[in-house]
């Protein structure tokens, strides 16, 4: 008599495999045809600037098809000459001033503030932390009329502070909020070890826990990055002059007075005014990950 060893959960005389692999291919394929068609859809508006910024400004609007047939460059050379007599490097300039100058704020700001809500005991720490926790609910347009009016009486008006005096006071709610959390997930002998050196809040603040919350960090800078270089509201708001504009705004000039739209030209500043966007992401992805991927801490 012999005896036929069968793997758990399959019946005697079937074939090894059978089952598990049975339904496989097709779900396989059906998974990776839907993350195809999505991935088509989220890249569409893509393929759609690239092609119309290579088409030109007649055919832009209502061509059936993505890309032209006779691609043109005359879009990126008239670039060249700027917007206004205004060279494009003013623009991005500015952006780049805006975007650099946020970021440096935010990280340094929202940081200390994170670290005075998580490590430093003080009266009235709960009640100041609720009132920054509800500051999220406050709609930006609630607080723009008050806040135009305020560095109006401060003749502030046309110039960057507005845009970046918020980001040197942890206004961000946000990312204080990010890195709070990040700094109550540190083990607490940390602390102890540097206050039995002789560390002060400051210097524990700057040598421990900072390094130790890179990961926040760099998110926190990713997002104020592209806030920044994306803001279209306060910079039409509060910047009056066009060499102050930054590329948001430039983007705007393309359309006259009379209501004419240089399209070509739009779209071709849309495409390269990514760049710096997505130059600043692949730039910081790989701390960002690296941070994720390890604690920090070591032995």
């Amino acid at each position: 008599m012999s005896l036929v060893r069968t793997r758990p959960g399959t019946r005697p005389g079937a074939r090894p495999g059978a089952r598990a692999g049975a339904g496989r291919p097709a779900g396989s394929l059906a998974w990776h045809l839907g993350a195809l068609a999505v991935l088509a859809v989220i890249l569409y508006p893509v393929v759609w600037v690239v092609g119309g910024s290579f088409k030109p400004n007649d055919e832009i609007v209502g061509s059936p098809t993505l890309f032209p047939t006779d691609p043109v460059t005359d879009n990126y050379r008239r670039l060249a000459d700027g917007i206004a007599d205004i060279p494009i490097s003013t623009f991005f300039g500015n952006s780049l001033f805006l975007a650099v100058g946020s970021v440096i704020g935010v990280v340094l700001s929202s940081s200390l503030a994170a670290y005075a809500f998580a490590k430093v005991r003080f009266a009235g720490r709960g009640v100041l932390f609720a009132a920054m926790i509800g500051t999220l609910l406050l709609p930006y347009h609630v607080l723009l009329i008050p806040q135009y009016v305020l560095f109006q009486k401060l003749e502030l008006i046309n110039t960057y502070t507005p845009l970046l005096l918020g980001k040197y006071l942890a206004t961000d709610a946000f990312f204080v909020f990010l890195m709070l959390q990040f700094m109550r997930g540190l083990p607490k002998e940390l602390d102890e070890a540097a206050r039995l050196d002789g560390c002060g809040h400051l210097r524990t603040y700057w040598s421990i826990v900072l390094p130790l919350c890179r990961p926040a960090l760099i998110t926190s800078a990713i997002f104020t990055f592209i806030n920044a270089w994306n803001d279209f509201m306060g910079p039409l708001i509060y910047l009056n002059e066009p060499e102050k504009y930054t590329v948001s705004l430039g983007l705007k000039m393309f359309v006259d007075q009379d209501g004419v739209a240089n399209y070509g030209g739009m779209i071709a500043m849309s495409l390269v005014a990514l760049l710096p966007v997505v130059a600043f992401f692949l730039a910081f992805q790989r701390y960002l990950i690296d941070g994720m991927a390890t604690s920090g801490l070591k032995g």
